[in-house]
Order: structure tokens, then C-alpha cells, then sequence
């Protein structure tokens, strides 16, 4: 052989090299991260679900990969988005509220999934007890509607001669609309307070809320747990601003967005937990073995500007419980 084509072919054999050893790596492990809403609303959610998974050992994009898929508020949409990471397919699925989980469950008998769940697992016949899940499904269990009647009791302390409450739910999430009344309501008798219901489950029927508010003419309001809520924040707020209604959230992104209070788990903290447990599944460990997590971090958040805002002077109390209050 002469001497320039050994110099080729030695060439050649070597820029081959990397593409040989890169197609020797192994692939990434893949996870499933399935929502009801949409990414815009959920950012700094996703940045928790990321901390929890490095918590475990794992980087996203370094030794693991995300596949996501957000329902965009269409919750008839989540059986279809399921299948697509069980096709994908995942090695496990972290599943952000009931309609999602369900979902997952349906879609799959075997691959692990990691839920976020505001109401009693057990209850709802996700896993068989919560320190031994039993089958493939383990999480986090947050209490939005055990918090309900407290975040009445911050509202009444901060706007005492409120009477009138008007709570909006969301019709999509029923059974978690179920524990909220049933707790707000007590509470308010308790309180002297006349509670009205009214739902919303679209943009147009929460201006149309707000518009039949004109007439109600309430003292206070307070908004249930939605992830379709959380999405529409900021008009929630706008409205709730326009009207002058002092209203209480159940999401610290609220009175971030400029609403007036929050009270509730933060669901940063779950997230970030949710991510954890998702990260010791790929790392070998059965969901039906991991105990399931119970929310401990709540958090008072008060807009002291808006508060001023709607004349509203805040008890030095409620500034020295508050986890944050902003200025």
C-alpha cells in the first residue's frame, strides 16, 4: 500500500472514532412529566420538579431526559398525552394532579408513576395505604381543602367586617371542590359569614363571574385550588383589582402577580419532592416501596401594596405570621 492512501485510510478510521464510541453510549433514561395546564403559568414549577431530580442525582439533558406534555386546560386531552410517553416509552411518569394521574393509571399497569394529588390518595383508590402504596403508583399528597377554611379565617382577620364571601371553584376539579366547600362553608357559618358558590371554567365565564360580582356585591372573595386558576392569574387578579374585592389565593404566584393574599402548601416544595422520588425510582427503587410524602412546608404570602391599594390596613399579626409580605 502506498504511503499516501495508508495516511487516508488511517484518517478516515479515526475520524470514525467518536461517531463509534458515541453510538457505544448509552442512551439517556427518559421520564414523562404529564400537566393539565399549560408551561407558561408553571415555570418556576418545573425549575423545582428539575432541583428535585438533581436532589437525586440527575441533571436534566446530562443524565436524564424530560419528556413533557401539557393538556393546555383541555383535560379531555390527558388519556391521549399518556399514551404518547407509555408509547415513548418512559421509565416513569411524575403526574401533576388528579386528572393527569388518573390518566397515567389508565394508560399504563407497569410503568412507575409519581403523583401530585390535592386530596386524600387512599380516597381516591390511587394507592392501598400511604406508607406502603402497594402496586406502581406512589407521591405527594398536598391539602388545599383542609387550608380552605384558614384562608377564610386570614381574610376575615384582615377585612373583619366582611359578611359577604363569594368562593369560585372550578368545575373540573370536583372532588377537591367537594372538601373545599364543605370546610368554607363550616367556617363561615362559624364566622357569621354568607358564603356564595359560583364556578368558572373558561376565560370568558370568569369575566362573566366578575360581571354577575357587580350585582352580588360581595365583601370578599375566595378563589379555590385550579390549575387552570393558577394559569389565569393575572386576570383573576386584574379583575378582583378592578372590583375592589379583597381576595384570598390559594398559590404564593397570586399575590406575586399582584393579588392580595395566599395561604397553602407550597407547591414549589412539592414539586421539588415530586421530582425526588421520581429520581430514586430511576435510580432502582419500586413506587410500591416509597412511603407516600405528605406537604409540610405552608406559607402566608400578603401584597402589602395592594392591600393599601384597597384601603386596607394590615394587623401587625398577619405582617409577623407572613412568610413574605410584599412591598
Amino acid at each position: 500500500m502506498r504511503r499516501r492512501e495508508f495516511i487516508t485510510l488511517l484518517g478516515g478510521a479515526a475520524a470514525a472514532w467518536p461517531v463509534a464510541a458515541r453510538a457505544q453510549q448509552p442512551a439517556l433514561p427518559v421520564i414523562g412529566f404529564l400537566h393539565s395546564a399549560s408551561p407558561d403559568g408553571n415555570a418556576d414549577r418545573v425549575r423545582a420538579f428539575r432541583e428535585g431530580l438533581k436532589e437525586s442525582g440527575f441533571v436534566e439533558g446530562e443524565n436524564v431526559a424530560v419528556e413533557y406534555r401539557w393538556a393546555d386546560n383541555q383535560i379531555d386531552r390527558l388519556p391521549a398525552l399518556a399514551a404518547e410517553l407509555v408509547r415513548r416509552p418512559v421509565a416513569a411518569i411524575a403526574a401533576i394532579g388528579p386528572p393527569p394521574t388518573f390518566a397515567a393509571k389508565a394508560a399504563t399497569p407497569t410503568i412507575p408513576i409519581v403523583f401530585l394529588v390535592p386530596e386524600d390518595p387512599v380516597r381516591l383508590g390511587l394507592v392501598t395505604s400511604l406508607a406502603r402504596p402497594g402496586a406502581s403508583l406512589t407521591g405527594v399528597n398536598w391539602f388545599p381543602a383542609e387550608v380552605a377554611a384558614k384562608r377564610l379565617e386570614l381574610l376575615r382577620e384582615l377585612v373583619p367586617g366582611a359578611t359577604r364571601v363569594v368562593v369560585l371553584v372550578d368545575p373540573a376539579t370536583m372532588t377537591t371542590n367537594e372538601s373545599t366547600l364543605r370546610d368554607v362553608e363550616a367556617a363561615a357559618r362559624a364566622m357569621g359569614m354568607q358564603p356564595q358558590v359560583l364556578s368558572a371554567g373558561s376565560s370568558r365565564e370568569i369575566d362573566e363571574v366578575f360581571a354577575s360580582i357587580v350585582r352580588v356585591r360581595p365583601d370578599a372573595l375566595l378563589v379555590a385550588t385550579s390549575a387552570f386558576f393558577n394559569d389565569r392569574r393575572v386576570q383573576l387578579v386584574l379583575q378582583a383589582m378592578r372590583h375592589t374585592i379583597p381576595a384570598t389565593y390559594p398559590f404564593r404566584e397570586f399575590p406575586e402577580a399582584g393579588g392580595l393574599m395566599s395561604y397553602g402548601a407550597s407547591l414549589r416544595d412539592a414539586l421539588r419532592q415530586v421530582g425526588a422520588y421520581t429520581g430514586r425510582i430511576l435510580k432502582g427503587a419500586k413506587a410500591a416501596d416509597l412511603p407516600v410524602a405528605q406537604s409540610t412546608k405552608f406559607e402566608l404570602v400578603i401584597n402589602h401594596q395592594t392591600a393599601r391599594m384597597l384601603g386596607l390596613t394590615v394587623p401587625d399579626k398577619l405582617l409577623a405570621a407572613a412568610d413574605e409580605v410584599i412591598e
